[in-house]
């Protein structure tokens, strides 16, 4: 079984969070892949 981080394919590139002025929130969403997909 590969848990690695450079296992996988990327869906979406990643963008860092840039806050802009004012009130502004960060969400963290967590997937559990419950199986292997061919």
């Amino acid at each position: 079984v590969t848990t690695g981080a450079t296992f996988g394919q990327e869906v979406v590139c990643y963008e860092s969070p840039r806050p802009s002025m004012g009130i502004h929130r960060f969400v963290f969403v967590l997937f559990q892949q419950l199986g292997r997909q061919t």
